[in-house]
C-alpha cells in the first residue's frame, strides 16, 4: 500500500485542479461596435446598452431574454384605478459602486433629468406622460402620470431610464456608476472595456467575476479571432456567411435568434424630393428585399413592410404594399416629375447590414434612375451628422429599441416625418391600457406609416451569436439591445 498512497494522492489532486482549471469565471465577449461613451440616459447608440444593461445600470424593472418584463430596482409597484399614479417600492441595501445608497431621491433625481428642457435623452418622448415625481420616504416614489400610459411598466425598463445618481452625473460618460451586479474598471477606447464583479451587490452575485467586451468592427477579424479562440463569445456576429463552418465545428455554439431590430432605409422627409410620398413610394417599389438579405445577411433576417417586430402578436404583414417592382418605382418618379430619376445620399455606418446592404440597395435604386453617392461613415459620424444633423438623404439603420413605432410620432426625429393625424394615433393608445383595443391601434399605425412610405422597410435584423460550446445562460434573442452577462456561466 505505501506505493499506492503517494499516486491516490497525485491523481486526486490532479483532478482537483482539473475541475479548479474548468471553473472558468472570466469571459471575453466581442462585438462590432464600440460604444460613443457610456451614458445609457443620453445617447441613441445600442452599443452603449450592449456592455452596460443589466450589468453595470439597472432600471426600476428590466427586460428578461424573453422580452418580460421583470422588477428591478422596483421590489413592488402599485397602479391607481385611474392609471395616473404609479408607487413604487425600492429594494433596500442597494448601493452604487462608489458605496452611496441608492434611494428615492435618486429615483427622482433620473427621471426629472430624463424629462429637463435640456435634456438629451434619446427617448425622452416615452416619458413624456410624466407630469410629477415625488419622493414619499427614501423607499418609496410617487410618480404622477398626466394621461394614462399602458407601456410605462415597460418603457421603465428600457435603458434609457436605468437609475443614476447626482454625485457620479459629471463624469458618467467616461466612468459609468450604477447599481448593477458588475462595476465599470476601464475603457482602452478603440480597443476594450473590463468590468467586474461588484462585492456588495444587492442581488444574487453573478457566476462571472470578470469580463472583457472587446470591439472588432471587421468581419474578417472577427471571423479570425472566434477561430483563434481569442474571444469567448461574438455577439451580433457580423459575418453570417462564416455561422455554418461554425456549426460544424465542435469548439464552438452558434445561437441564431430575433431582435427588436427593424432594418430600414431611412429617408429624410423633410428634404426635397423625399418631402414627396410619391418619389418615398417609388423607393419602396425599388427594393428587393429578399435579394437584400441574401446578399447582405446569407439569408438571415425576416422581411417587413413596416416599422414593427413580426413575433409581436400585434404585427401586420404589410410587405405586400411596398413589393418589388421597378416599373411602379419608374412610373411614379415619372408622376413625380422626376422621370430621369435624381441624385442623393447614402450614409452607411459600420455595421455588416448596412455596408453589405447598401451596396446591394445603390445597385437597385440606380435600376430605376436614382444615383445614391455611397458615404461610408463611423458610428460617432453617423449620430453626428444623420441623428443629429439630419445631414442626409437616406441611410440604412437597424432601430433595436423595443415597440418603437412611437419614434413616428416626434417630427423633430431625425427622419422627419410629421402626421398629426399619427401623432395624435400615438397618444390614444398610450392611453389605453386594454390588450385588445392596443393591438387594433397598433395595427392602424403599422399601416398608416407604409401606406406613407415614411421609410424603406427591409428586414426585421436576426440576433446571430457565436460563443464557446461551454459557454452557457446567454440570450439567445434580443428583445432590447444587451448583452447581459447576469445568467453566463462556464459549463464545469
Amino acid at each position: 500500500m505505501t506505493h499506492i498512497r503517494p499516486l491516490f494522492i497525485a491523481a486526486a489532486s490532479a483532478v482537483l485542479l482539473a475541475g479548479m482549471a474548468n471553473a472558468k469565471t472570466d469571459i471575453t465577449v466581442a462585438m462590432q461596435l464600440e460604444p460613443p461613451h457610456l451614458d445609457p440616459t443620453s445617447a441613441a447608440a445600442g452599443a452603449i446598452d450592449s456592455v452596460l444593461y443589466s450589468n453595470v445600470f439597472e432600471g426600476l424593472t428590466r427586460f428578461m431574454g424573453d422580452g418580460s418584463v421583470v422588477p428591478g430596482l422596483a421590489e413592488s409597484w402599485e397602479i391607481s384605478d385611474n392609471g395616473l399614479t404609479y408607487t413604487f417600492s425600492l429594494r433596500e441595501g442597494v448601493t452604487f459602486h462608489d458605496g452611496t445608497t441608492m434611494d428615492a431621491e435618486d429615483v427622482k433625481f433620473t427621471l426629472d433629468r430624463i424629462l429637463d428642457e435640456e435634456s438629451a435623452n434619446a427617448q425622452k418622448a416615452l416619458y413624456a406622460a410624466i407630469s410629477g415625481v415625488e419622493v414619499v420616504d427614501p423607499s418609496t416614489v410617487r410618480v404622477t402620470l398626466s394621461e394614462p400610459n399602458g407601456n410605462m411598466l415597460f418603457n421603465l425598463a428600457w435603458g434609457d431610464a436605468v437609475i443614476v445618481a447626482p454625485e457620479s452625473i459629471e463624469n458618467i460618460k467616461q466612468q459609468p456608476i450604477g447599481t448593477g451586479p458588475f462595476k465599470f474598471d476601464s475603457w482602452t477606447q478603440g480597443d476594450s472595456i473590463e468590468i467586474s464583479q461588484y462585492g456588495d451587490y444587492w442581488g444574487e452575485q453573478p457566476a462571472l467575476t470578470e469580463a472583457t467586451f472587446k470591439f472588432i468592427s471587421d468581419p474578417t477579424a472577427a471571423f479570425a479571432a472566434m477561430m483563434a479562440e481569442d474571444v469567448d463569445v461574438f455577439t451580433g456576429f457580423p459575418a453570417p456567411e462564416n455561422l455554418p463552418q461554425f456549426d460544424a465545428d465542435p469548439r464552438f455554439q452558434v445561437l441564431i435568434g430575433s431582435t427588436e431590430g427593424e432594418t430600414i432605409l431611412s429617408t429624410n422627409n423633410k428634404q426635397a424630393p423625399f418631402d414627396d410620398v410619391r418619389v418615398r413610394q417609388a423607393l419602396a417599389h425599388a427594393i428587393d428585399r429578399q435579394a437584400i438579405i441574401d446578399g447582405a445577411m446569407f439569408g438571415y433576417g425576416t422581411p417587413i413592410g413596416t416599422h414593427f417586430a413580426p413575433h409581436n402578436p400585434a404585427y401586420v404583414d404589410l410587405t405586400g404594399e411596398s413589393a418589388f417592382d421597378p416599373d411602379k418605382a419608374r412610373a411614379l418618379l415619372a408622376e413625380a416629375g422626376m422621370p430621369d430619376g435624381f441624385e442623393t445620399t447614402l450614409h452607411l455606418p459600420p455595421p455588416s447590414y448596412a455596408r453589405r446592404g447598401g451596396e446591394i440597395i445603390a445597385a437597385q435604386l440606380a435600376e430605376v434612375g436614382i444615383t445614391a453617392e455611397i458615404i461610408n461613415v463611423e458610428w460617432a459620424q453617423w449620430l453626428e451628422t444623420v441623428f443629429r444633423g439630419k445631414n442626409f438623404g437616406l441611410t440604412i439603420v437597424s432601430h433595436t429599441e423595443p415597440m418603437d413605432i412611437g419614434i413616428y410620432a416626434n417630427p423633430d426625429y431625425y427622419f422627419q416625418y410629421d402626421n398629426p393625424a399619427f401623432q395624435e394615433l400615438m397618444s390614444t393608445l398610450n392611453a389605453t391600457t386594454d390588450p385588445e383595443a392596443r393591438n387594433s391601434l397598433m395595427a392602424e399605425a403599422q399601416q398608416i406609416i407604409a401606406g406613407d412610405a415614411v421609410n424603406g422597410y427591409l428586414f426585421q435584423l436576426a440576433q446571430l451569436s457565436v460563443a464557446k460550446a461551454d459557454v452557457q445562460g446567454l440570450w439567445t434573442n434580443a428583445p432590447t439591445q444587451a448583452t447581459d452577462l447576469t445568467g453566463v456561466s462556464w459549463a464545469e
